[in-house]
């Protein structure tokens, strides 16, 4: 594990532009003593993100809060079109939205294709929690999220609708390599998922996921952000990893169960990503060379590290010394 002097050495920039949440490249990632308290999360707004979450972790809260509170903040963001409430729609105009979590003890729930509820993440927590369950999906996710009390409401934002009906103009499905390289001058307009991983101060570890899909897909269309071992795995005697990008790509290699097995066999989280990461390129190698998987992975000593497909990938981090950093992983495209 490095220590502070060892880390600034190796990221070659001061404290000051850390601070100041500078993309960074850096060849590993950890947290330093006095604890392993962390939060990490997928994209630029990962940090809105962490934020939230890092003020339970500070209050000695749950890992599984921490990570429920922060996922909600992406959910709940207006300019983010890729989840939660202002998620863009598929192709019939319907958004539907996909959420999983997974604590400490391996108890994991998810809803997939969920209408007209503004915080996936939250039902996916009750699946959990209140049922046999571990997956609810469509109608019976929605049925069971109203039983709980959540608000049946239209999620088809003005922004959202119109961005839909510009698409079935010539209904050209290609979705961005990395969505925020399109975005708008002074938007906040990323990727597809939040993934976000977090270790408490008792050393637990919990994760969570959610996401609105990709933009125009097929009625129907699941990718992995819902399903345990694909876009989330958590095992509190190892570690945990999350995903985002072309969830079909994710799914073919169960990737983010298999980056927690690797780093069993002593793989440091950067170098399980990266591993994954070659595995989908050499199986799929012209079918992913225009897209992008990311994932992030996290160890039981609080250290941390990613590896995509493409340039660009950021994740934010919140650690005891530092919070709001936001890195740039390495890719195997330049």
């Amino acid at each position: 594990m490095l220590n502070r002097r060892a880390f600034i050495t190796k990221s070659a920039i001061g404290v000051s532009s850390v601070a100041a949440a500078q993309l960074i490249h850096l060849p590993v990632f950890a947290a330093t003593p006095p604890d392993n308290t962390l939060v990490i999360s997928t994209w630029d707004f990962g940090i809105a993100a962490n934020q939230a979450a890092w003020k339970v972790l500070q209050q000695g809260g749950r890992a599984l809060d921490a990570v429920e509170t922060g996922v909600k903040v992406a959910e709940e963001d207006l300019d983010n079109h890729t989840v939660g409430r202002a998620g863009y729609p598929d192709r019939e105009g319907r958004v539907t939205l996909d959420a999983c979590i997974m604590d400490e003890y391996g108890n994991c729930g998810s809803v997939a294709a969920l209408e007209n509820i503004a915080h996936p993440i939250a039902v996916a927590r009750l699946v959990m929690e209140k049922t046999p369950h571990v997956m609810l999906v469509g109608q019976g996710a929605m049925q069971f999220a109203v039983q709980q009390g959540f608000k049946n409401e239209k999620l088809l934002t003005p922004e959202a609708e119109a961005a839909w009906k510009e698409w079935l103009k010539d209904k050209t499905y290609k979705p961005p390599v990395n969505i925020e390289n399109k975005k708008k001058p002074g938007s906040r307009y990323n990727h597809d998922t939040i993934g976000m991983l977090a270790i408490d101060s008792k050393g637990n570890i919990s994760g969570a996921c959610s996401t609105s899909g990709l933009a125009f897909k097929m009625r129907g269309r699941v990718g992995d952000s819902p399903i345990i071992g694909a876009g989330l795995f958590v095992d509190n005697e190892v570690g945990a990893a999350t995903a985002t990008g072309v969830g079909e790509e994710v799914i073919r290699v169960a990737g983010s169960a298999l980056i927690v097995e690797l780093m069993r066999q002593g793989y440091p989280p950067k170098a399980a990503c990266k591993e994954v990461v070659e595995r989908i390129i050499k199986k799929r190698k012209d079918a992913v060379k225009d897209s992008q998987v990311g994932f992030l992975a996290i160890n039981k000593k609080g250290e941390y590290g990613a590896y995509a497909i493409q340039n660009d990938f950021t994740f934010a981090v919140s650690t005891s010394r530092k919070q709001d950093i936001l890195v740039t992983a390495t890719s195997y495209y330049k």
